[in-house]
């Protein structure tokens, strides 16, 4: 049986890669009771509010699963927005996200911000499972950041008429639409309200990686049902799949997969590229990073139950 260990100081990835002695080292495959808070950070008014002199025109792709190594994912909502932000707001995004760490959160044995992401196993606890999720992790709760984004993504054609409102019988809902015993056929609708404002930070160095899996919908407290139905995805830096070689990162993409993992379909890392795809049923991964460093921003888009 497990032991369960409470981390007090509300870090919950104390380990540092290659550290055997470190003293913030804590032990494989042990679920740890986490918490996370987020430092003040003076986010300028601009920011995002005010488009740099490198923006560029956004841009929208949904993924026609039909011309595909995956023809079975038909139906299942996958965009490409490209130009989301520009390349000077993601490295400012990075600054922001790294001065969001509490000077307590930094580690005992010496300043470091970001931390080994780890895996949520529930009732508050994760677990550090390396072989299957390798990577490091800042965890930044700012809703007006996240409004902020969000903005700019609206501005991608097609993506507001398609995710503003959430039917029964949309395959994002992750169940049929059929008749229920003696109650008739589900009427539910779900209303899009704001992107989640836990936004996760992700560092992948060489030879880290997120295993294949299926995202999870978050619940909010309430009475009122509010729950994610979609994954957001930005990409904060290039790689040479998209920008050539003056990148220096190479691999890292996000590849959906066949059930038997026989064929995939990748999204290559480009700053300010933002992809958002249902958490029901497709099937994903975060590549290896073969050479360089990837940047991203992984949150939720949350829906409120109306009917």
């Amino acid at each position: 049986m497990s032991s369960w260990v409470d981390v007090d100081a509300a870090v919950p990835s104390l380990r540092r890669e290659g550290k055997e002695n470190d003293e913030d080292a804590i032990p494989e495959g042990v679920p740890i009771l986490t918490k996370y808070e987020s430092a003040d950070v003076a986010v300028p008014d601009s920011f995002l509010t005010a488009l740099p002199a490198d923006a560029c025109p956004v841009t929208t792709t949904t993924i026609d699963w039909a011309k595909t190594a995956l023809p079975e994912n038909c139906n299942r909502y996958a965009a490409v927005l490209d130009n989301v932000l520009s390349p000077s707001e993601c490295r400012e995004l990075i600054r922001l996200a790294e001065a969001s760490v509490p000077e307590e959160d930094r580690g005992r044995s010496g300043p470091r911000s970001w931390r080994p992401a780890m895996v949520n196993v529930g009732g508050g606890y994760e677990v550090l499972q390396s072989e299957y999720r390798n990577s490091d992790r800042i965890i930044w709760d700012q809703q007006e950041v996240a409004d902020r984004i969000w903005e700019r993504c609206l501005l991608a054609p097609g993506v507001r008429e398609r995710l503003e409102v959430i039917d029964a019988g949309d395959p994002a809902l992750g169940y049929i639409s059929r008749p229920r015993k003696g109650r008739g056929p589900r009427e539910d609708r779900w209303e899009l309200r704001r992107l989640n404002k836990r936004m996760r930070f992700l560092k992948y160095g060489k030879g880290q990686f997120f295993r294949s899996h299926c995202d999870a919908e978050y619940r909010e407290p309430g009475t009122q049902p509010i729950k994610t139905l979609f994954t957001l995805h930005l990409y904060l830096n290039d790689s040479v799949a998209e920008a050539g070689e003056s990148s220096s990162l190479v691999g890292g993409a996000t590849s959906f997969w066949s059930i038997d993992q026989s064929r995939k379909l990748d999204v290559n890392p480009k700053a300010g590229r933002v992809l958002i795809f249902q958490h029901s049923r497709l099937y994903h991964s975060g590549d290896d990073v073969l050479e360089g460093t990837k940047y991203t921003m992984r949150t939720d888009i949350m829906y409120e139950k109306t009917r």
